[in-house]
């Protein structure tokens, strides 16, 4: 029997404290994701389809397969579903409404990275793209440090001012508006930006030293948040250095792997280090792994079975 996990479903089990276990655990663990395969095709009009296969991390018995539909015009913009496989039979475990999944690993990833790389007495907050994965970075910020202030932008003012309303009231710290990204991080220790933006939103005099940038939206080739100029001065580490250049960061910046300082996970099992000076600016700009739905899915799924939720389908009937 397979178990069906609608976004309902997901929202109800998961919490940020596992989750960022489970992901911290990914990070630390074995070779992870190293031979899966990222596959995006550009559809006619104005999406793409995404496919990651697999996802497998050591310690977990299973592995997950991944196949999105991005449309940046459409409320959600992104659709599918995670297959979560066993890894000794090939059994379909669960199908998993793939927008939830991505957006809590993509945004307690990125505050894994955020924390690990901004000031430790940074707590002044600037969100650049109030959606979905802004959310999350928020909530497992908030788990890791401190938040003493928030400055949000979006292109939508009233969802900017609802984010702003929503996260200050949550963590008991003002929360204000910005007119445009750079009056965002203009007071800013962190800053996280999460878009669809095909131009670069901010340049090197827009940010003041010492502050760390979380740039998810260049995730895929054409996207970019972040000038050139900013990321040749800046510390930049990654999710998949290969992954950075072919399609990430690096690559909208033309930039090549001797600007990675290194991965995440290199920093996390203290093979290189984070932040090296006080005032330096870093970015952490990951693409996104497949062993990264493995962590959240298969949280979700033992907690699901622990629970007794989900819809249980015989696909073989």
């Amino acid at each position: 029997m397979t178990l069906l996990l609608a976004r309902s479903i997901l929202e109800s089990l998961l919490e940020p404290a596992p989750c960022l276990d489970a992901l911290r655990r990914g990070f630390t663990a074995g070779d992870g994701g190293t031979a899966a395969r990222r596959v995006i095709t550009e559809l006619p009009g104005q999406g793409t389809a995404t496919a990651l296969i697999p996802g497998v991390i050591e310690g977990i018995p299973a592995y997950t397969v991944k196949v999105n539909a991005k449309f940046p015009g459409s409320r959600p913009a992104l659709r599918g579903v995670v297959c979560l496989h066993d890894l000794a039979t090939g059994e379909l475990l669960a199908l998993l409404d793939s927008a939830t999944v991505t957006a809590w690993r993509t945004g307690l990833a990125a505050a894994l990275g955020t924390h690990a790389l901004a000031r430790p007495a940074a707590g002044e907050v600037a969100v650049i793209g109030a959606g979905a994965q802004a959310e999350l970075v928020m909530r497992g910020l908030s788990e890791l440090r401190e938040v003493r202030g928030l400055t949000v932008f979006d292109l939508d003012a009233a969802r900017a001012a609802d984010f702003a309303a929503r996260h200050g009231a949550r963590l008991e710290a003002p929360a204000t508006v910005a007119p445009d990204p750079r009056a965002a991080v203009r007071d800013a220790g962190i800053a996280v930006l999460a878009t669809w933006a095909r131009r670069p939103l901010l340049h090197a005099a827009d940010v003041a030293p010492g502050t760390h940038l979380t740039s998810l939206g260049a995730d895929q080739p054409g996207k970019a948040e972040l000038g050139a100029d900013l990321l040749e001065g800046a510390r930049v580490v990654v999710d998949d250095v290969h992954l950075a250049v072919e399609m990430g960061v690096l690559a909208g910046a033309g930039l090549d792997v001797e600007h990675a300082a290194g991965t995440l996970r290199d920093l996390m099992c203290g093979q290189v280090p984070g932040r090296v000076r006080d005032g330096e600016i870093t970015v952490y700009a990951p693409v996104g792994l497949p062993w990264q739905d493995l962590a959240l899915s298969w949280t979700a799924y033992t907690a699901a079975r622990a629970a007794g939720v989900g819809e249980a389908f015989d696909f073989l009937a």
